[in-house]
């Protein structure tokens, strides 16, 4: 650029700064730099950015410690302070440590101090440079000695190329932003812009940047180094006032597009509506629910409620809180599919089959399964009926509802009602609350699109109750076949007709659920999985399962049976198949590894391989308890059917006593103590010293003492144990029992015995003890559970005693 461009750039930046700001007045009232150059100044820290000596603004400061320092600088003749820059000022009183503060700072002229509100405001003259020499006073009011640095001589010709450049920054500065007017108008009224010092400093006060890299132009004197940290921060300056130009532009075309399209589709609809091509939304909303209504069957009664509520919408604006209320009221009424239904398949060998394709096992809840449909087939529907499966986790009570869904030709619906507090889940808000809805059965019919779904509802036993209503007694009648057929949702307010639908709910237990709710449902028990029966599970449907969801072929990762055998009795013997079907799926994560790691080469795993996949065994070989006072007993768990061993012992023979261990619940200690006293008062009869128990103390513990334990089904086998300690004979080994024993020896019935039997196969005792009562029960199980199974049936302990001891009790009565 040649000499007159330059100079034309000159003048034309002067006046067009002039022409925008004017001049001002009251600049001669302002002091120039190199006036007064006193050695001593008092400091004041600032912590958002370095003050610059072309800079001309208003300072606020706390009076609380900054007024006496700005006393002192008001009591001087040349009013001068310093103004350094701190970064992170870190003190809690908001006075920094005086080695916190920059060295380098401006030296500026106070004008028009004045009290605000606890603030002291004054006008900062920026003046000059300075550098900090020597501390003399380390806290406020800050006193430094200062030198002023001066400035080197630099080349013209880049001076001038420099100084054009900067005003050209400003200049596009001006045009992006005209609130920089202001301090354009400031500066030119104690410069001009040919003054490259100070137009530098200009510069870089105009600029947004942190505070440090303001101060790294502070701190640089030499003139040309500073110009080129100036002009690199106009430059990202300029940038973001181009982004931020550029987003502005972007929104406002956005709106006005948008704008544009709200008029012409305003306008789009009152020409359509005035030649009558086009409805209204109102219009629209009525039709489409006529619409819908037209294809459906509903009551008269809802035919009627249906009308009042469409010409309550016809009469509404749209603008109205209540027309939204009433037009999800007709969104509701009208996807009820009312008078709607599925027709129903009766092949009893198809049902067998869909059955026997989803489950293995569980032979006597397929039979059950396929009476219920045999009797719906025979009468021509199925209804009231409630069907509850009942069985510990993970032995497929869910998968069984949508089987029988799946053999009927239904839809399925499922919700779980386990922790439901609120009795609107069940019979719907009333429409006077803000969001009501309906509940999950209006959901479950408008989501299956008929009014003969099968609905599942899953973990019945662990419905809560709050202070918001009571589910479980909402559901009385929803369930109940002499209710259900006029249903009444709070929401809709209309008689619904449930009796079509197929309810089956699932539980672990019986005890949680309310007996009124119990009374009203079929129950069907699955007791869990023996372990021939988990095999074949495993093998047709929980490995090709897993393998297909992985993406594998059998060919590419094979499980021996011998191992799944072994990842059945070793890591999973809970009754259902939830727990291996995780430890299958661990394997095949760990095989698929291995089939990266080596390419092309199948993965076989078998027995030796378990540990490697699934570390050591959870449960190894029980090795059975036996000698005197020891006796296998059977117990029934929400987790299926478990074998309990008792102990008994003589402690010493100086007193009479009795002490129970085991975490034992009142029941069960009730049990305890009904088994004491018979064998008590009965020793005689079964050839045992009468006076054993009246000089023993004696300690009956049940083992896994951190384990909860509860219920009368122990009676008999702790009687056994204790009438062993006193015989100092030990009973007949490979034997359990279980059955509630009366102070007058009678054996009562206990539940669980499926559970109990598969128990006792687990760990190959082949010989049982059962009440008589319980016969019934035992004769129910199929075939496979009670083969190589030997069960000795008691009325009475005396047959209990006749096995357990291989002779016959004395006659006679008891001994009181």
């Amino acid at each position: 650029m040649n000499d007159e461009n330059r100079k034309d750039s000159l003048e034309e930046f002067e006046e067009d700064v002039t022409e925008y700001i004017g001049k001002d007045e009251n600049s001669k009232s302002l002091a120039l730099p190199q006036q007064t150059r006193p050695q001593r100044l008092y400091v004041l820290p600032v912590s958002n950015r370095p003050f610059f000596p072309a800079q001309v603004q208003p300072v606020m400061v706390n009076q609380d410690p900054w007024q006496e320092t700005l006393k002192r600088v008001g009591e001087t003749d040349h009013r001068m302070l310093g103004i350094c820059f701190v970064e992170n000022p870190q003190a809690d009183d908001g006075i920094p440590d005086s080695d916190d503060l920059e060295s380098v700072g401006c030296a500026v002229r106070v004008h028009h101090a004045q009290n605000d509100s606890g603030k002291v405001q004054f006008i900062a003259q920026g003046l000059q440079r300075f550098r900090i020499v020597q501390w003399l006073r380390r806290r406020p009011p800050y006193l430094v000695e200062v030198e002023y640095p001066e400035e080197p001589e630099e080349p013209a010709d880049e001076l001038k190329a420099y100084t054009l450049a900067i005003i050209s920054a400003i200049k596009e500065l001006l045009r992006t932003n005209p609130l920089y007017g202001e301090e354009v108008k400031q500066y030119l009224s104690r410069f001009g812009p040919d003054d490259s010092s100070p137009l530098a400093d200009f510069g870089a006060s105009m600029t947004s940047a942190p505070g440090p890299e303001l101060q790294d132009v502070l701190d640089t004197v030499p003139l040309l180094r500073r110009m080129e940290k100036v002009l690199l921060l106009m430059r990202k300056e300029q940038e973001v006032a181009r982004l931020q130009s550029e987003i502005n532009d972007e929104v406002n075309e956005k709106v006005q597009k948008h704008q544009r399209e709200f008029f012409l589709r305003e306008q789009l609809k009152v020409i359509q509506r005035e030649l009558g091509i086009a409805k209204d939304d109102k219009t629209a909303d009525v039709e489409r629910f006529e619409e819908r209504m037209a294809k459906l069957n509903p009551p008269e009664a809802v035919l009627e409620r249906f009308r009042d509520e469409v010409q309550k919408l016809q009469i509404l604006e749209q603008g109205s809180p209540e027309y939204g209320v009433t037009r999800n009221y007709l969104d509701w009424i009208t996807q009820v599919p009312w008078g709607v239904h599925s027709e129903d398949h009766f092949d009893l060998a198809q049902a067998r089959t869909i059955l026997d394709r989803d489950h293995d096992g569980l032979d006597d809840v397929k039979d059950r399964i396929i009476e219920f449909l045999a009797e719906g087939s025979f009468k021509g529907e199925v209804s009231g009926s409630i069907l509850l499966l009942v069985g510990p986790p993970g032995v497929g009570k869910t998968s069984i509802g949508r089987s029988v869904a799946d053999a009927l030709g239904r839809e399925f619906y499922r919700f779980s009602v386990g922790g439901m507090r609120d009795e609107a889940e069940i019979k719907g808000h009333r429409r006077t609350y803000i969001g009501a809805m309906p509940g999950k059965f209006v959901q479950a019919l408008k989501d299956s699109k008929v009014a003969n779904p099968v609905i599942m509802l899953d973990e019945i036993d662990k419905i809560g109750t709050s202070y918001q209503g009571d589910p479980a007694s909402a559901l009385l009648e929803t369930l109940d076949p002499e209710q259900n057929r006029e249903f009444l949702d709070h929401y809709l307010d209309v008689r619904m007709d449930l009796s079509k639908v197929l309810f089956i709910c699932t539980a672990n237990q019986l005890d949680t659920i309310p007996r009124p709710l119990l009374d009203r449902m079929d129950v069907i028990r699955l007791s869990g999985y023996i372990g021939e029966e988990k095999l074949a599970i495993a093998k047709h449907h929980l490995v090709p399962h897993l393998l297909k969801r992985a993406g594998l072929l059998k060919k590419q990762l094979n499980i021996t049976d011998a191992a799944l055998r072994q990842v059945i009795e070793g890591y999973a013997r809970e009754a259902g198949v939830r727990n291996l079907e995780k430890l299958l799926h661990k394997i095949i994560r760990k095989g698929i590894v291995r089939l990266l790691e080596h390419p092309g080469e199948p993965v076989r795993v078998g027995v030796s391989d378990l540990p490697n996949y699934l570390g050591q065994p959870a449960f190894r070989k029980e090795k059975s308890l036996k000698g005197i006072g020891v006796v296998t007993g059977l117990a029934w768990t929400a987790m299926g059917g478990a074998t309990l061993s008792i102990e008994a012992s003589r402690i010493h023979s100086s007193q009479r006593g009795f002490r129970l261990t085991g975490q034992l619940g009142d029941v069960m200690k009730e049990s305890a103590e009904i088994a004491y006293s018979f064998v008590s008062s009965n020793l005689k009869r079964f050839k045992g010293d009468p006076a054993f128990f009246d000089k023993s103390f004696v300690h009956l513990h049940v083992p896994e003492g951190a384990t909860p334990k509860d219920g009368p089904s122990a009676g008999i086998t702790m009687a056994t144990a204790l009438l062993s300690i006193a015989r100092k004979e030990a009973p007949q080994q490979n034997l359990a029992m279980t059955g509630e024993l009366t102070l007058t020896g009678q054996v009562l019935p206990v539940g669980g015995i499926r559970e109990k039997v598969i128990a006792a196969r687990r760990q190959k005792i082949s010989n049982l003890i059962l009440p008589e009562a319980n016969r019934g029960d035992y004769e129910e199980l199929p075939d496979y559970l009670k083969e190589g199974i030997s069960v000795n049936f008691a009325k009475h302990y005396n047959d209990v005693f006749q096995v357990c001891f291989g002779n016959k009790p004395k006659q006679g009565s008891s001994v009181h």
